[in-house]
């Protein structure tokens, strides 16, 4: 099972000629569920159900209290039936929930069902504490929807503006003290991909003035403990690094990891 994290950048930069290019890279390489971050609305349309409708995806996306579609938001796109699970408010500097959300959905796939969480974390370089906090509002999100201990573990994905070596990420993925006694996630691209992996980088031609440096701030992950070899990364790469039609889709390369659906190994019951 293939999916994909990508922040797309709302509508900053040159966004009205960076649309077709998104597109483009996602009809090129066709995740199975695609997590999305930083996702446009307006009186002129989603880009969720933009998306949607060109890739014939099922669609669910953060709203806001109105119920109207949250403007800077995060969506999950499926190419099987999805529901939405919960949507919760991640907490901003003064402690009151903030515009930074966390989607919890339900993918019915043919494998059975899989829950997913897509967020967007605090971005600003000293935020590591608030991003901490943010993030065991997430993990307690993802306890509260994981199944039994042989169904398919939870997939979280999104922009966490946080490097690998930092106290956020090294605290979710069991490499300090968790977030919660007995749930963990695995980095799929610690666990398969080949290189650095920098999601940010100067090397974008929309980040070639940034003040930050070369870093992996976009992340897939899986809970653990998992029933092996469910749910356990098999690749990692990258996308949106090449232009498309003349432009790259965003200031951020996304990540697309394929994931183990087998309940067991081949020859084994």
């Amino acid at each position: 099972m293939h999916v994909l994290t990508w922040n797309l950048w709302w509508q900053f930069g040159p966004w009205q000629e960076r649309q077709p290019a998104i597109l483009s890279e996602l009809q090129a390489i066709d995740p199975d569920i695609a997590l999305f971050q930083e996702v446009w609305a307006d009186d002129s349309g989603d880009q969720a159900e933009i998306l949607g409708a060109a890739l014939d995806r099922h669609v669910v996306r953060t709203r806001a209290a109105d119920g109207t579609p949250q403007r800077f938001g995060n969506a999950v796109l499926s190419r099987w039936p999805i529901e939405e699970l919960e949507m919760i408010r991640l907490p901003g500097p003064d402690g009151a929930p903030s515009h930074r959300t966390a989607l919890a959905a339900r993918v019915h796939a043919p494998q059975g069902p899989w829950t997913v969480i897509v967020t967007h974390l605090a971005w600003e370089y000293d935020r590591s504490a608030l991003r901490q906090v943010q993030l065991a509002e997430v993990v307690q999100l993802a306890q509260r929807h994981l199944g039994g201990d042989d169904d398919p573990p939870v997939i979280l994905g999104g922009d966490l503006n946080a490097a690998p070596q930092s106290d956020e990420i090294r605290r979710l993925t069991g490499l300090s003290v968790s977030y919660t006694d007995g749930l963990v996630f695995t980095d799929s691209w610690a666990a398969v991909g080949e290189g650095e992996g920098y999601t940010w980088s100067r090397d974008n031609p929309h980040s070639v003035d940034a003040m930050w440096p070369r870093r992996r701030l976009d992340y897939l992950l899986v809970s653990w403990p998992r029933p092996k070899p469910l749910g356990n990364p098999r690749g990692a790469r990258l996308v949106g690094v090449e232009p498309r039609g003349g432009i790259v889709g965003s200031d951020h390369y996304g990540v697309l990891a394929e994931f183990d659906t087998r309940t067991s190994f081949q020859g084994q019951a």
